[in-house]
């Protein structure tokens, strides 16, 4: 997965971007008191820092990530 499609998904949820640090974003929610980073640009993310990432801000596992897949079949 892509890092854009991460933070796409992130600011669905109601992420936004509070600060750039080096080669991470790092996000902020108005209702969460956690900050993500996610690291951008980044072409291939791991697997593990995807879920990582998405088990830190809360989100489902592969909500997009799935249906970003099955739209190319």
């Amino acid at each position: 997965m892509q890092s854009r499609q991460l933070i796409k998904e992130l600011e669905a949820d109601g992420w936004v971007l509070d600060r750039v640090t080096g080669s991470h974003h790092m996000f902020k929610h108005s209702e969460k008191s956690q900050t993500v980073p996610v690291p951008h640009p980044k072409r291939d993310l791991p697997l593990e820092t995807v879920k990582a990432i998405r088990k830190l801000a809360g989100l489902a596992q592969f909500s997009l990530y799935l249906a970003t897949f099955s739209e190319k079949k």
